[in-house]
């Protein structure tokens, strides 16, 4: 038994024992040696993690402040938003906020983004300096076809950069950063990752890192080419979380010992669990088949009330989501990510009866 309720939110997930105790470890000065090799470790295992050649970092903020940084680092006017939920549109408030030119591709909540729908915007638009799509819509469940996406963008305007949000998709739904020509690509820590927020990770094309040193006013903890440039010697921008710092590269570890693949295969295992339980128990996914999150299942209450299930799972020493902002009440959200399995997942959803 455990000793607090297993969270099966959609973030923050369930974080495992040997993690936690990596962050009782004693407080390091983040000038010392030992973790300036610790930062270059976590950057190396990071481009794993992310398939890629490029830069990969960290920072020590939300997701949430990747979504600013990405808007102040690398556009100047114009930028085009995909939304399908809440954290597409709170990414396209997020440009308006920042003074800049916010044009969206908006659809219904669980529904997809539509590359083919991408390609005609596109292709009647002036150009646009980024494109931002999320890839794991968090409130919904909805997995966007990201690699075909990407293809649109570099097939009609090739100059646009590809911004992806891949919060509650990264480590738990196949992405491969340099293979789908993506320009940004971050996470925080809280989903797939399966440790505490606190941090953030990102990984930067090239071109995106030169288009950053031509923009002005990119503020300073979150700049892009100055992040870079310290990280390359071990320093981080400001002072960071360093037991999370050495809690995430021993995650990073535990992934690659996993192998990418398998983690992508479990997650999609998972998912394949609730859908059957869910058909048995007569339960609608928000969001078609094709499109359905490996790593977060949003359920329609189908005539029950919403409350009484996730006292259900708590009774039973589980916790649940309920529905997220409009769809509060209307739906509910299993969060199957991170290290959770499907012997654990399949006890959760026995307590629901």
């Amino acid at each position: 038994m455990s000793d607090h309720p297993i969270l099966f939110a959609p973030g923050p997930t369930e974080v495992d024992p040997e993690l936690r105790e990596i962050m009782a470890m004693p407080v390091m000065g983040h000038r010392a040696p030992r973790f300036l090799e610790e930062v270059l470790a976590v950057c190396r295992k990071l481009q794993a993690l992310f398939l890629t050649q490029a830069t990969a970092l960290f920072e020590n903020c939300p997701a949430t402040g990747l979504m600013d940084a990405s808007v102040r680092n690398l556009v100047q006017r114009r930028i085009l938003h995909l939304t399908c939920g809440a954290f597409g549109e709170r990414w396209l408030k997020t440009s308006a906020a920042c003074g800049r030119e916010a044009d969206a591709l908006q659809v219904e909540w669980g529904q997809p983004n539509v590359p083919q729908v991408l390609h005609q915007k596109l292709s009647s638009s002036e150009p646009f300096e980024a494109v931002a799509v999320t890839y794991s819509e968090t409130s919904t469940g909805c997995l966007n076809a990201l690699q075909e996406i990407s293809a649109v963008v570099h097939e009609v305007s090739p100059d646009t950069l590809v911004l992806v949000d891949a919060v509650s998709a990264l480590a738990g739904a196949e992405l491969r950063f340099d293979e789908w020509g993506l320009d940004l690509c971050f996470a925080g820590l809280q989903k797939c990752l399966a440790l505490p927020p606190g941090l953030c990770v990102y990984a930067l094309s090239e071109r995106a890192l030169q288009k950053a040193a031509q923009v002005q006013e990119r503020g300073f903890l979150l700049d892009f080419v100055r992040a870079r440039k310290g990280f390359a010697s071990g320093k981080t921008t400001a002072t960071p979380n360093t037991p999370l710092v050495f809690a995430l590269s021993r995650q990073l570890d535990r992934i690659a010992a996993e192998g990418l693949e398998s983690r992508w295969r479990r997650h999609a295992e998972m998912l394949a669990v609730v859908s059957a339980w869910a058909a048995a128990k007569g339960f609608e996914f928000l969001v078609d088949e094709p499109h359905r999150s490996p790593a977060v299942s949003a359920l329609r209450n189908s005539g029950r009330v919403v409350k009484d299930l996730i006292a259900k799972a708590r009774e039973g020493g589980f916790t649940l989501a309920n529905g997220y902002g409009k769809l509060k009440g209307e739906t509910f959200r299993i969060g199957h990510m991170g290290d959770h399995t499907v012997e654990r997942l399949e006890r959760l959803l026995a307590c629901l009866g």
